[in-house]
């Protein structure tokens, strides 16, 4: 039976004025204010599954998320978590049935970081679960917006956090975050969306984080990628910037 597929939510405009990666200097928090909160989870033997991404809900069969979060892996080995607030636990774990990954995608140059997991059954709407919009591609996010990242990733703390948690950290000037990856291993593109809390840090995701939504106003405006560590006052988050791929991801959502 062909699963009917609700269109996208795309935002065009914003209101005026990130190794894989944890959530750090935020608080707990729970599904219901992030409904469109995925746990995306992974297996070797096809039985105990573990949360080790995020992602996001975008319509009821898509969860968009980072493509090195999956890389190659088998389709089998992955799973999402949707409706709760634990990683581990409640909700309702589905199966996938496709991994679509950015066709410009590089592992090595983390560039194209992006993937679209398929569910192979229908996402039922609920209070708990609930598709986010995204940025369109004429998206205006303005430097040092107010943003919100969201994940079950270490905390300050080295600990890895059962519940939801979000943070609130600031967009960067994609100039001066090119700058500060200048002499590293990383080039920063107009396709990465740059937060953070520069030059006093403590704020940031990390490890366990990847592929989790950054939300301005609601609306998903990046998928977590990478960072130069986490929280650090130099550097920045890096997450791929959403409304460089809005086309592509309506095409295969």
């Amino acid at each position: 039976m062909r699963i009917a597929v609700l269109a996208l939510v795309v935002v065009a405009v914003a209101a005026a004025p990130r190794n894989p990666s944890r959530i750090v200097g935020g608080d707990l928090t729970t599904i219901d204010k992030y409904p469109s909160m995925a746990a995306v989870l992974y297996s070797e033997n096809m039985v105990n599954f573990s949360q080790f991404c995020g992602g996001t809900i975008i319509n009821n069969r898509s969860i968009l998320s980072a493509a090195h979060c999956i890389d190659y892996a088998p389709v089998e080995t992955i799973r999402v978590r949707i409706g709760s607030s634990y990683s581990s636990s409640g909700g309702e774990v589905l199966p996938l049935a496709a991994m679509l990954l950015h066709p410009d995608y590089s592992p090595w140059r983390v560039h194209h970081d992006i993937t679209i997991l398929r569910t192979s059954v229908e996402i039922k709407y609920s209070a708990t679960v609930q598709p986010a919009p995204i940025a369109g591609s004429t998206y205006n996010l303005a430097d040092d917006a107010v943003v919100w990242a969201t994940g079950w990733g270490i905390t300050e703390f080295d600990d890895v956090s059962e519940q939801l948690r979000d943070v609130q950290v600031w967009t960067v000037n994609h100039e001066i975050c090119r700058q500060r990856y200048l002499w590293t291993l990383h080039r920063i593109t107009t396709d990465m969306l740059c937060t953070g809390w520069l030059d006093v840090g403590g704020r940031d995701q990390c490890m366990l984080d990847s592929g989790g939504p950054v939300y301005h106003n609601g609306v998903v405006v990046g998928v977590c990628s990478f960072g130069q560590g986490c929280a650090s006052p130099r550097f920045p988050g890096v997450n791929t910037r959403v409304s460089s791929y809005s086309d592509w991801i309506i095409a295969n959502a």
